[in-house]
């Protein structure tokens, strides 16, 4: 069985070798661009890794692999746009480079080269595997859709902003782990504790990163910190501090997100409350809640000890992880 390190040099070593040198030049190369930028590889390894579980095979599962990686990929560019983020993977992001309209055409052409890799795979079950991708597509605009309506509130709930984030992070976790589950030839039961892992997985993977944005190194992290600060993001940290602070510094909260520019005061100051009401530990809590859902939906697999421990290894790397 590979380990998801292999898996990961695989997916790399297949998409470099993928042809995106071609006219119109400014709408491909931006595509090569993002692919190029790396990344971890996270989705599409698990895509191989769920399938190489139920299969010795997973040659059929590597091209519905690179077109999940590039849907991702693709989500990237637009939640940049409206993210207005000037870097991503210590580059410049696309709009940041060319422009925004470029970033949104060659995005657009990323969900449709990704539904390629897809059609131009060979595996029997391909509608019920389709579904789950498409389900998992609109999912993940929903989920963007409610992160933006919350920048406009101060009254985001604790379920609702979970709601936000499985929509717009977790599903698409999850769905790698499904659809190469059901490549490989798993039935449903397990397909879906594969999907329940994956979804736990993801929600402690976002508030690591909600966290990261806020308590992480910028150099590792390879995302300017206090970003989320910055654009107002109703984050788990923000909302906890929101919820636990007294009238004093809830108001002295509510006062520095009227702040609408780049302020590094801003940061320091409400980095300084989540400091004073503990919201780290808080967040680190609830990142080991979701953590244990997760292993308990694993446990009911019907999978090897070694692919579990596979797995686990993978989840304890992603939610500890610092970039």
């Amino acid at each position: 069985m590979y380990n998801l390190e292999e898996l990961q040099k695989l997916i790399n070593e297949r998409i470099s070798k993928e042809e995106f040198d071609k006219e119109p030049y400014l709408l491909y190369k931006p595509i090569k661009y993002t692919l190029d930028t790396g990344g971890k590889r996270i989705r599409p390894a698990l895509v191989l890794l769920a399938c190489n579980i139920f299969s010795n095979n997973i040659e059929p599962a590597i091209k519905p692999a690179i077109g999940l990686e590039i849907f991702h990929n693709f989500t990237l560019l637009h939640d940049d746009i409206m993210d207005n983020a000037d870097v991503r993977r210590n580059k410049p992001t696309v709009h940041n480079k060319w422009n925004d309209n470029i970033a949104i055409l060659s995005g657009d052409a990323m969900f449709i080269k990704a539904y390629d890799y897809f059609l131009n795979s060979e595996f029997l079950n391909f509608k019920e595997v389709l579904r789950v991708f498409n389900k998992t597509a609109i999912e993940v605009c929903e989920g963007q859709q409610y992160d933006m309506d919350f920048e406009n509130r101060t009254d985001v709930t604790e379920q609702e902003y979970i709601k936000m984030i499985r929509l717009k992070t977790s599903v698409l976790i999850a769905a790698a782990l499904k659809i190469g589950a059901l490549i490989g030839g798993a039935d449903n039961k397990n397909a879906n504790l594969l999907y329940e892992f994956g979804i736990n997985i993801g929600l402690g993977f976002q508030l690591q990163d909600d966290m990261l944005d806020i308590f992480g190194d910028e150099k590792v992290f390879g995302k300017k910190i206090g970003g989320d600060i910055i654009a107002n993001k109703k984050t788990y940290l923000l909302i906890k501090a929101l919820e636990m602070a007294d009238n004093k510094t809830k108001k002295d909260i509510e006062n520095l997100l009227e702040l609408n520019f780049v302020n590094n005061k801003k940061i320091t100051d409400i980095k300084n409350i989540y400091n004073k009401l503990n919201i780290q530990k808080l967040t680190q809590d609830k990142i080991a809640y979701f953590y244990k859902i997760a292993i308990n939906a694993l446990s009911n697999a019907d999978i090897s000890v070694d692919a579990k421990d596979e797995l686990i290894k993978f989840a304890q790397k992603l939610i500890k992880r610092n970039k």
